[in-house]
């Protein structure tokens, strides 16, 4: 389970000083695909980079099995943050590897790392996100759900307990969102990976998540389960966001 504990995050100091969330508490029970919504420039990308720890937050715990990763560093946060596997909004691909090579690569950073291991990983995550035939492409000859499809297969390599997803789907069609999102919903099931989506698309969150966050301002205006939310929105901007036509 991940627990988020009044977590705020400021950037910059006096006059320049951005509080970019404000005593965020949220908790994801373990098997979840649970997503968190707002409009842009609420703060939603800001949780995700601080529940991956790539900010540091500036107060508050981020719990994960029973571990406060917030005061963890060196050896002990990245084991923990092993557990965690990330799909970014730009795919973040390496233009000049292969797409096998793109999949490899977070397990060709480990000492000692053994090369039929790896090749068979990356054989079964191909096949996983159904590229195998792409695994000797390079990132410019794919599509942009192919190159999803590849960050996804990435963030997978080391079987982490937890896909951290920003904006999965922003740059796809909707064909291939749906296509997208029903290739997380099996993941979901078959390796029992619990989910964070991070979206502004209430379609996104209405497919594929079980619960939701909404965020407005840096601060958490409601959570529960999605029917519940949408269904009888009790803050503002969950009333504003579902007033809005959906892309």
């Amino acid at each position: 389970m991940i627990e988020i504990e009044h977590l705020t995050k400021v950037f910059g100091q006096g006059q320049q000083k951005v509080t970019a969330l404000e005593d965020v508490s949220l908790q994801v029970q373990d098997g979840d695909i649970f997503g968190i919504i707002g409009m842009s420039g609420a703060g939603k990308s800001t949780l995700l980079r601080c529940l991956s720890m790539l900010e540091k937050p500036t107060s508050g715990k981020i719990v994960l099995d029973g571990s406060d990763l917030a005061a963890l560093s060196g050896a002990k946060l990245r084991a923990e943050r092993r557990k965690m596997g990330i799909v970014f909004q730009g795919y973040n691909l390496l233009m000049q590897k292969t797409v096998a090579e793109n999949v490899a690569f977070p397990l060709k950073l480990e000492k000692g790392f053994d090369k039929a291991a790896v090749a068979a990983r990356v054989d079964e995550l191909l096949e996983l996100v159904g590229l195998s035939d792409k695994a000797n492409s390079y990132p410019a000859q794919l599509s942009g759900g192919q190159k999803q499809r590849v960050a996804i297969a990435r963030a997978l390599a080391t079987k982490p307990e937890i896909l951290l997803c920003d904006e999965p789907t922003s740059a796809l069609d909707p064909l291939t969102t749906k296509a997208m999102l029903g290739l997380l919903a099996d993941i979901n099931r078959k390796l029992g990976v619990t989910i964070l989506i991070i979206t502004h698309e209430l379609s996104v969150v209405r497919r594929i998540c079980g619960r939701v966050a909404v965020i407005c301002d840096g601060r958490v205006a409601e959570t529960g389960p999605v029917s519940e939310v949408f269904q009888n929105p009790r803050s503002d901007v969950a009333k504003q966001l579902l007033s809005e036509k959906e892309a």
